[in-house]
This record gives structure tokens, C-alpha cells and sequence, in this order.
């Protein structure tokens, strides 16, 4: 696969250290990858705003050098064309994941024959990391510490800190 381009499409609400394995991994199979932040209807529960999960994504992957950041709204495979990439990466946590992406896969190949999908699964250290647990367990005070970059970590704590005290001074 090297000298392909390839895209890693998400929402990235916030990145974690799981999108950073696949990222790290991906990158070394292709010449380039370009991390495609999301711009569209937030989905429930958002936390960050766009801008802000851009510069978060930024800053975690700045020691890649062959990947990038970027926006973008509707659909993949249109910002995989616009990228010159001929891959879409998706990472896999679980079984629970694989129907999803499995018709993901198969829409953006009707989409867009000529772009394939690659699977890449998390290492089972990361398989339980997501997004919306961390924001969950950093929203009440719980230890997030080697789940997020340090960047992330920072901003979460900075974020959630003055609430959780906010509730324990109320209990």
C-alpha cells in the first residue's frame, strides 16, 4: 500500500489514544493520511467544538510526519477525492463495531468504487477506548490518564474540573 494516500474520516469528539493507534499504524502503511475532522450536525453529546477538535487533533499528531489534519463536510468519499486519497480508514474497537462499518464499507463503495476501505483494529490495549466513555469519566473526575494525548488530558481536566467540584461542593 505504500505510495497510496489515504483518509481517516471521524468526529474525533475528543481524538483518543485508540484513533491515535490506528493513525500511527495507518500512517506507516501509506505515503501519506490525512485526518478527515468532520463538519457537520454535531452528533448528541458533543463536547468539543469543530475548531477545537481540529487544533486537538493537530497538536496530537504533530510528531507524524506524514499526516495532516483537515476538514470537512459531506460525504467521504467526496473528501477522499478531494484529498487524491484511493483508501478510507476505519478503525474496528469490537465486534460492535464491524456491522456498522461492514455497511459503511459497502455504501462507499457504491459511492465510490474506485476508493477502497481498510479495517484497522485497535490493539487490544485501546478496544475498550471511546470517545464518548472518556468524555463520560472525565465529566465525573475519573482518571483518563494513557487514554487521551497529554494535550487532550489537559484540556478535558481544565474543562471538567471546576464542575466536578462545583457537584461536590453541593453534595
Amino acid at each position: 500500500m505504500t505510495g497510496k494516500r489515504a483518509v481517516y474520516p471521524g468526529s474525533f469528539d475528543p481524538i483518543t489514544i485508540g484513533h491515535l493507534d490506528v493513525a500511527k499504524r495507518a500512517a506507516a502503511l501509506f505515503e501519506e493520511l490525512t485526518i478527515g475532522i468532520y463538519l457537520g450536525s454535531d452528533k448528541p453529546g458533543a463536547l468539543f467544538t469543530h475548531d477545537d477538535r481540529v487544533t486537538m487533533a493537530r497538536d496530537a499528531v504533530a510528531h507524524l510526519a506524514n499526516v495532516r489534519v483537515e476538514s470537512f463536510s459531506g460525504l467521504t468519499v467526496d473528501f477522499a477525492r478531494d484529498q487524491n486519497a484511493s483508501v478510507i480508514v476505519r478503525g474496528l474497537r469490537a465486534v460492535s463495531d464491524f456491522e456498522y462499518e461492514f455497511k459503511l464499507a459497502h455504501m462507499n463503495h457504491h459511492l465510490a468504487p474506485e476508493i477502497e476501505v481498510v479495517c484497522l483494529m485497535t490493539s487490544s490495549r485501546n478496544s475498550f477506548v471511546s470517545s464518548s466513555m472518556i468524555r463520560e469519566v472525565a465529566s465525573l473526575g475519573g482518571d483518563i490518564t494513557g487514554l487521551v494525548p497529554p494535550n487532550v488530558e489537559a484540556i478535558l481536566r481544565e474543562r471538567f474540573d471546576a464542575r466536578v467540584a462545583e457537584r461536590a461542593v453541593s453534595s
